[in-house]
């Protein structure tokens, strides 16, 4: 590899220099408006699938927590070795660099190998949560599908974050913006047949996925190999560093498991309201997709703040650390409270767009109005969920995710839907949250105690 400083671009980094609100924008937006063009994405997939019939969403609503199984794992895995690296550029220590970037795309690989197995098990997954055939067979076409082809997701988280790590977060809203208009224009394409290609139903919109996110990993290895100068990849003489992915994963299955909490919460909650209708299901897939209009634009912020505080961090800069920290819980919240007023203001008119049923609508008209209380709440824990992990403590946002989703959300709809009203059971997330917030203002109290006041 030769000396470091003549592989790496030692030019100060602008994560140590610039203007801490400008600085915020400029790192955060492209990151925002990429994941809002995969909310749209997210949610254009689901109202494409609405249209084969009710069934195929609810179907494609069980798959939920295994997808969202699939992203904590990439993303989890690909957190750890962003918030190493950035740590390791404010530090200046170039060569862990190149080391965490290798071991983090060898990690990609093994993940995949570990959800081609999951692939085999699509069926019994399905009719665990279901005895409706129809749904089964959906459920089963659709995630075999996305999980046998799943090296492609897994490849384009890792290499957005090594953009992300040096703060080139403009290149992860090219691969991300491109990657989910591909997806929208293939859906009805491969979907309903269109342009002379085959009618795949269901499939088309798992082979659609799968089409977007290649692009999208296309791009980002592009643009790691021609714009992303302080880092050098090179597999010539690689071997796992067993140091440095135990490194990682220090970091990175706190992540995994917050996220994969998420998955368990979805499934848990799923057979609470299979048992009213699976009407209840399609409605509660309905919002997830419509709710990431709102939250993933904070999860942008999220991670472009990570960056900013693990640098700062490393460089020990107390007053750009706290200056950051400050402005992004404010622009997290302020984010979600609009998100409220648009879920309490149009809520049919947002679930139309999935062919709503008038027993979706009755339903989905309560839940969004219920559960975007809770949004201005989620805006402040996200944004100190991102400074927990730019300092290495990720377990804090864990063990947050874990009791605001399983101690007491499940718990608290359970015992809700023993009062034998679907509509009572949406304030379980109501009360979560309120939960999640304390904790995250406890964790906060020590972070500054404990690390930031010894700055």
């Amino acid at each position: 590899m030769g000396k470091e400083t003549d592989t790496i671009d030692t030019k100060e980094n602008i994560l140590g220099t610039a203007a801490i609100p400008p600085l915020i924008i400029k790192l955060s937006v492209p990151l925002m408006v990429s994941m809002f063009v995969q909310s749209l994405y997210n949610i254009v997939d689901s109202i494409f699938v609405a249209q084969i019939d009710e069934d195929a969403l609810t179907a494609v609503s069980l798959c939920f927590p295994i997808q969202s199984m699939m992203i904590a794992f990439g993303i989890g895995t690909a957190v750890g070795m962003s918030a190493l690296m950035s740590r390791y550029l404010g530090a200046k220590s170039f060569g862990k660099v190149n080391a965490t970037a290798e071991n983090g795309i060898f990690l990609c690989f093994v993940t995949y190998v570990l959800f081609i197995i999951v692939g085999f098990f699509a069926k019994p997954f399905m009719a665990m949560q279901t005895g409706n055939q129809k749904i089964i067979d959906y459920g089963e076409t659709y995630l075999s599908i996305v999980c046998w082809l799943s090296i492609m997701v897994f490849l384009q988280i890792t290499i957005e974050r090594l953009l992300q790590s040096t703060g080139k977060t403009i290149y992860i809203f090219i691969t991300q913006s491109t990657g989910a208009v591909i997806n929208i224009i293939m859906d009805p394409i491969l979907i309903f047949g269109l342009l002379g290609a085959p009618k795949m139903g269901i499939a088309g919109a798992a082979v659609a996925t799968v089409f977007g996110q290649t692009v999208g990993a296309l791009l980002g290895v592009y643009f790691n190999l021609t714009k992303n100068r302080e880092v050098r990849i090179s597999f010539k003489r690689f071997r796992p560093g067993w140091k440095t992915i135990k490194e990682i994963y220090a970091i990175g299955i706190p992540s995994i498991i917050m996220q994969s909490v998420g998955s368990v919460m979805v499934f848990g909650l799923n057979q609470i309201l299979v048992a009213f209708t699976t009407t209840a299901v399609a409605a509660f897939g309905a919002y997830f997709k419509l709710q990431s209009f709102i939250f993933m634009p904070v999860f942008g912020m999220n991670n472009g703040i990570v960056p900013i505080i693990a640098y700062n961090y490393g460089a020990r800069n107390r007053k750009r650390m706290e200056q950051a920290m400050k402005l992004a819980a404010i622009y997290g919240v302020v984010i979600m409270s609009i998100g409220l007023i648009i879920f309490w203001v149009i809520p049919n008119v947002l679930l139309g767009f999935f062919a709503a049923s008038p027993e979706l609508l009755k339903i989905g008209t309560v839940e969004l109005r219920v559960l975007s209380l809770a949004f201005p709440l989620a805006g402040y824990s996200i944004m100190r969920g991102g400074v927990f992990q730019a300092l290495g403590k990720s377990v804090y946002s864990m063990n947050i995710s874990i009791v605001r989703q399983l101690v007491v959300l499940l718990p608290a709809a359970y015992l809700l839907s023993r009062l034998g009203n679907i509509d009572i059971v949406w304030w379980s997330f109501v009360i979560a949250e309120f939960v999640g917030l304390a904790m995250s203002i406890i964790y906060t109290k020590m972070i500054k105690k404990d690390i930031i006041s010894k700055l």
